[in-house]
């Protein structure tokens, strides 16, 4: 039986360059100061659907939500070996919270359809928040196994995956369809491959399709797109209208968590004792560890 995998990818900012300066009034990131990188846990997740593929055939679709740059790293998903990207984007998408980004992920995925596994990476290192996956396997009334570490096997129409939980883990199973989130240690990603760069460096969502045809009269956006398509080397763009989405239910008009500030914490040394590197100071270390409760 061939698995059909959806998963669900992130371009996100380089959160070690965060500060309050980046911080837009509203309390949302002003990613355009900011490099962007393919969040890690979502790769993870993707080498764990091609591994499925690998061993059960079928399709592996991914699919991000973000600005019209996030097409960056869905050449990145084509180029590991992906079949299919789609690029979910709206200006009135923008400033969700997890509570938005779910709803919106979860009707996309609806349209998009035929899938047996959902993978996503436990949380993205912008938000640390871990929510997405799980609201939107509740949105979409599915199962869900998270903090994966290795999918055991896929087989009679159900999912076995090991689960990370304190202290040890899980092992689990679960009808299919269903949706997995995935540890950032659970595999290492494979290398791109040379040819599949090749190949779809030139891939365009419609929006960079629509940018080329500007102040060029002899390029028509309809014969554009038709081209790419039949090359194969179209990323499919949704947006609100496309999905038919509730806008109460959309950007910042749906989103309940607000952030007021971000302000970047640096940690100054303070008191300090000094040990001498012989069996006595090693003693005074450990008596003074243990006046601390740090041992005993």
């Amino acid at each position: 039986m061939a698995i059909n995998s959806i998963v669900m990818v992130k371009q996100v900012p380089d959160t070690a360059n965060i500060s309050g300066q980046v911080m837009k009034d509203d309390g949302t990131v002003n990613r355009a100061l900011l490099p962007a990188i393919f969040n890690h846990e979502d790769r993870v997740a993707l080498e764990l659907a091609l591994q499925v593929q690998d061993t059960h055939g079928g399709r592996v679709t991914v699919v991000t939500m973000g600005p019209p740059r996030a097409s960056d790293v869905l050449r990145e998903c084509l180029y590991m070996g992906a079949d299919e990207a789609i690029l979910i984007s709206d200006r009135k998408f923008a400033g969700a919270d997890t509570l938005a980004t779910s709803y919106v992920l979860s009707e996309a995925i609806n349209k998009i359809g035929d899938y047996d596994i959902i993978f996503a990476g436990r949380q993205a290192i912008d938000g640390d928040t871990a929510q997405v996956g799980p609201q939107t396997a509740e949105k979409l009334n599915l199962p869900q196994i998270t903090y994966t570490e290795e999918i055991i096997k896929v087989e009679n129409g159900k999912l076995t995956a090991k689960r990370k939980i304190e202290g040890g883990y899980e092992i689990l199973s679960s009808k299919l369809p269903v949706l997995v989130t995935v540890l950032k240690d659970a595999v290492s990603p494979r290398p791109y491959k040379a040819r599949r760069i090749m190949t779809y460096k030139n891939a365009k969502t419609l929006l960079e399709l629509e940018k080329m045809t500007e102040g060029n009269s002899l390029l028509y956006i309809d014969q554009l797109k038709e081209e790419y398509i039949a090359k194969k080397l179209y990323i499919k763009t949704l947006t609100m209208d496309d999905l038919k989405l509730d806008v109460e239910r959309c950007g910042v008009a749906g989103s309940p968590t607000k952030v007021h500030k971000v302000e970047s914490v640096v940690l100054g040394g303070g008191k300090h004792d000094m040990f001498e590197p012989s069996k006595a100071g090693i003693g005074d270390l450990i008596d003074k560890l243990m006046v601390d409760h740090i041992f005993g």
